[in-house]
């Protein structure tokens, strides 16, 4: 069936170099560029989680400065809300003491007033009882 003279070592000789040329031309070549290929993804996708991680610290830190400065802001809010209604409970207390010194001012003059009136009126009374009793009993009676 098979020849074993000196054509099987000459064909295995051709083999194992075409099997090295082959190795040296196209494998090693390509096995270079697949190794490179690997490398730049294993390192790409290093770098994408560090990039991922750092971009989740960044938001997480974002985030809480966010909320940090909302309860600033809603502090200051409150403290301003605080002060206002301070500055408008002063401003009625101050309206209101106005308006009872107002009063009081208005109830003294009133009753100054009632009583000049009622001094006018006493004298006219005196004076008209005067007349009254004059015409009545006459002139020299009524004193």
């Amino acid at each position: 069936m098979f020849d074993f003279d000196a054509t099987l070592p000459f064909m295995a000789l051709q083999f194992l170099l075409l099997a090295a040329l082959l190795n040296a031309i196209f494998y090693k070549p390509i096995t270079k560029v697949l190794d490179e290929r690997d490398n730049y993804i294993r390192t790409n996708r290093v770098d994408a989680r560090e990039r991922k991680a750092l971009a989740e610290r960044l938001i997480k830190e974002y985030e809480q400065r966010i909320a940090d400065a909302r309860r600033e802001s809603q502090a200051v809010i409150a403290k301003a809300e605080a002060e206002a209604q301070a500055v408008y409970a002063e401003q009625i207390a101050e309206a209101q003491k106005e308006g009872q010194k107002l009063r009081e001012q208005t109830s003294r003059e009133i009753e100054q007033q009632k009583q000049e009136a009622l001094r006018s009126l006493q004298t006219k009374v005196e004076s008209l009882s005067q007349q009254i009793l004059g015409k009545l009993l006459g002139p020299n009676l009524a004193r």
